[in-house]
């Protein structure tokens, strides 16, 4: 049977019909999170990465030019502003789908998913873009796509031709120490951290696997992060143009875009646990206490300070200001002819590291009761709390019959006195606390006394002081560090 031309084509068009109706019900069976994704690695069409903003000032920035630059290149291309709050003033952003304004600050009349930035992201590449860059050629964001992809390191970086280009660092952070090291890479172009204006990429499920994936400074907060899990970054020769008008051009913006900068950098640091900034050159940033402010960790409880539950040892600052302390005694001491040593975990440390143990949280000195009439702050410290001239405090403590010297009124590291006296050549004294090394000694550890070296100046110790701490702590007790309450938390068993 012959098919008339009008048949073949009614057969043709139910065909069709029926090929677009299947392909439909297929796509509506296909997962959600599938058909967002867009299409599968290898496809032509549809980006694969979202251009993130994040690192602008609201009061005076360049972000509608660099968005613009971006659509000009791809006008699908997704582009994602990032702020706490609602810019103002308000950012002339386009009205197109694929730019959006992402609020990170939670609020009353939004969900919890509208302030985490991910909700934003549906590409596998992410591309954080810093006030004044601009896309000038077409294909770079994918060309970094296929470094990274091809590559060892975990972030690629290709500068931006301000007057701060990206340039390579290598950045060790210690969190048990809680410090940040800076230098110079030895490898580059693969680093650990970047200094200056780059455009970073890396995968959408890294950045947002951190637990500060935006947190300003941006370039700060994620080298910290990602140097941390020894996550490198490869700086490409791909650089990203400049603003045609760049922000902050005036002197009043960039003085208040640096002072709100170093703000928000100093708060970062302090909310990721980094209290000392060693710098290239080794010049150090402290972050942490000082006189003017309270220590870093509160009361001690059972001799283990909160800080060794966290897996850290004493904050820098901390050790800092206990070093400055013990020099300001021993000094004050030497000078009224008061004859003092080392004690307990103090020499302990000197013997050991010739400086503080790096866990401990004060300082403990001994001295001659029959001395405590030479000095005029001890004396004064027997009627009452004394400041002295450098603003250190000088009291009783509450705990017993024995001396305390505090950093200042508001910082209260110290360093404890412990007043001895001989009896048929035996050192004792007249309060005691359950403290394993606290025990008499034989009066000859003293006669004559040593100098030891002892947190960055020389102090005195007993002589044959291994045999005086054994005496103390047990033997090996040198060779064998352990935290101050083993039965509580052991070193051993730490991270």
């Amino acid at each position: 049977m012959r098919l008339t031309r009008c048949q073949a084509a009614l057969a043709a068009a139910i065909t069709l019909n029926l090929l677009v109706l299947f392909y439909v019900s297929w796509l509506q069976h296909q997962p959600r999170n599938s058909r967002a994704r867009g299409p599968r690695r290898g496809a032509a069409a549809g980006p694969r990465v979202t251009v993130l903003v994040r690192e602008f000032e609201a009061f005076d920035n360049a972000v509608p030019e660099l968005v613009d630059s971006f659509l000009q290149q791809d006008a699908a291309q997704p582009v994602v502003v990032a702020a706490d709050t609602l810019p103002y003033p308000p950012l002339a952003l386009p009205r197109v789908p694929n730019v959006r304004l992402a609020l990170l600050q939670p609020a009353l009349d939004r969900p919890a998913a509208a302030s985490r930035p991910e909700t934003y992201v549906a590409t596998e590449f992410v591309a954080l873009v810093p006030d004044g860059a601009r896309a000038e050629a077409p294909g770079q964001l994918e060309r970094m796509v296929e470094v990274l992809r091809a590559g060892r390191a975990r972030l690629v970086a290709a500068p931006v031709a301000s007057a701060n280009p990206a340039r390579c660092l290598a950045l060790n952070v210690s969190l048990r120490e809680w410090t940040a090291r800076y230098g110079p890479a030895p490898s580059a172009p693969r680093c650990d951290a970047l200094d200056g204006d780059a455009v970073v990429l890396l995968r959408a499920r890294d950045l947002f696997n951190l637990s500060a994936p935006l947190a300003r400074p941006v370039g700060t907060g994620l080298f910290l992060q990602t140097a941390l899990r020894g996550w490198a970054v490869q700086l490409l020769d791909l650089p990203f143009g400049a603003a045609r008008q760049p922000p902050l051009a005036t002197a009043h913006a960039r003085w208040k875009a640096e002072r709100e900068g170093r703000a928000r950098r100093a708060a970062l640091l302090r909310s990721l646990g980094i209290r000392l900034v060693s710098g290239e050159g080794g010049r150090l940033e402290w972050f942490g206490c000082s006189k003017e402010t309270p220590r870093c960790f509160g009361t001690v409880v059972g001799d283990t300070p909160a800080y060794l539950y966290e897996e850290r040892w004493t904050p820098p600052c901390c050790l800092r200001a206990l070093r400055e302390t013990a020099r300001y005694v021993v000094g004050v001491l030497e000078a009224a002819g008061v004859r003092y040593w080392l004690e307990g975990g103090s020499l302990l440390g000197a013997a050991r590291h010739g400086d503080i143990i790096p866990w401990d949280y004060d300082v403990d000195l001994g001295i001659y009761l029959e001395d405590v009439g030479n000095c005029e702050q001890l004396r004064g410290a027997e009627a009452g709390s004394v400041v002295d001239e450098r603003g250190f405090v000088w009291e009783k403590a509450v705990e017993g019959d024995f001396f305390r010297v505090q950093y200042s009124e508001s910082n209260h590291l110290h360093v404890d006195l412990w007043p001895f006296y001989p009896r048929n050549g035996v050192m004792t004294k007249d309060t005691w606390l359950d403290h394993r090394q606290d025990v008499e000694f034989p009066e000859h550890f003293l006669q004559p006394l040593v100098p030891l070296s002892f947190a960055g100046f020389v102090a005195q110790a007993p002589n044959n002081y291994r045999r005086f701490l054994e005496l103390k702590f047990g033997p090996g007790v040198i060779e064998n560090p352990e935290y101050p309450n083993p039965a509580l938390l052991s070193l051993a068993g730490s991270g």
